[in-house]
């Protein structure tokens, strides 16, 4: 996760929630991604906050770091350095074709060339550590299509060197909308007040987005006719509940909607309050939280070292 915005519920319910769940299947790494941060000016002050605020948040929503590895992406000098020896076999039409560069060069007066680059720092993120299973979302999935193209190449072109990452990814979960625009994903980038509850928000602060969220013109819960504002909300509060959709139905069904947001806004408040007093006891030790960052790069650097080392190799660039 880049170290910019606030991390909000989306985060949590479609990525984090699930990284906890299947950390123990494999030998995870959680990467803090400050280099992919920069490809927009970010304050130098605010970057370093945000990349510690993060790595607080991965720790107290469940990242256990006694098996899994947290790391920032720069205390890693390879990711930049495999990065630049990617670059030099990645095609331009590959990086024009991406449709999130696309979108993001839109919103830009001048384009960076970072952002360009983008998805090839995202593949060294990759395959310097020879991953094999990558748990990202549909909004990445093109990006990793390009990561095991860009393997593909470099293997075809100087040997087999790189591990193709899975391409059948581990189950993400639920998709959050905007609470004032349900018809679009919540965004961490938004400016609206109302648009996302971050994971960090108040209980009174929750209560009173949710109290606004957008919903539709019926008076009431209808399954048959609801509009995606009241979809929302109750894929929120299943989410967070694990309930089956039976038992929602039978909860909601005619519930009117300043009923529905209360309820979804306890529900919200009494899973956030435990992450957010975990999060509060981390960041009251930062020698703790630095050292976690510290072991965690102790703990990959041998690995980035020999795929690095590797690939120098295989193209013929000089190492000691």
């Amino acid at each position: 996760m880049q170290p910019t915005g606030n991390l909000h519920i989306g985060n949590y319910l479609g990525a984090l929630k699930n990284w906890t769940k299947i950390q123990y299947d494999y030998e995870s790494i959680f990467c803090i991604v400050d280099l992919h941060a920069i490809t927009v000016y970010q304050a130098p002050e605010e970057l370093k906050g945000k990349i510690l605020e993060i790595a607080a948040i991965f720790l107290a929503c469940g990242i256990d770091p006694k098996h899994s590895t947290v790391v920032v992406q720069s205390s890693v000098s390879g990711h930049a350095e495999l990065s630049w020896l990617l670059t030099c076999v990645t095609p331009v039409g590959w990086l024009e074709r991406m449709t999130q560069y696309k979108s993001k060069a839109i919103a830009q007066e001048t384009i960076l060339s970072g952002l360009m680059q983008y998805p090839v720092l995202m593949a060294a993120d990759i395959l310097l550590y020879q991953a094999s299973v990558v748990p990202v979302g549909d909004d990445q999935s093109q990006h990793l299509e390009l990561t095991r193209d860009i393997a593909q190449r470099f293997n075809s072109l100087y040997g087999e060197t790189f591990v193709m990452p899975e391409t059948k990814l581990p189950a993400v979960g639920a998709r959050v909308m905007g609470l004032d625009e349900p018809e679009k994903k919540m965004s961490k980038s938004a400016t609206g007040s109302g648009h996302a509850i971050a994971l960090l928000d108040p209980p009174d602060v929750i209560r009173k987005k949710l109290s606004r969220a957008t919903t539709d013109s019926n008076p009431h819960v209808d399954f048959e006719t609801m509009g995606p504002g009241v979809q929302n909300l109750l894929a929120i509060y299943q989410a967070f509940s694990e309930t089956t959709e039976d038992a929602m139905q039978a909860k909601f069904a005619g519930m009117r909607y300043g009923d529905l947001k209360k309820a979804v806004a306890e529900m919200v408040v009494s899973h956030l309050e435990p992450i957010q007093q975990r999060y509060r006891e981390i960041t009251a030790d930062p020698a703790y939280l630095a050292g976690i960052l510290e072991e965690g790069r102790a703990r990959v650097a041998p690995i980035a070292a020999a795929t690095l080392q590797l690939t120098k190799q295989r193209m013929g660039v000089y190492t000691s």
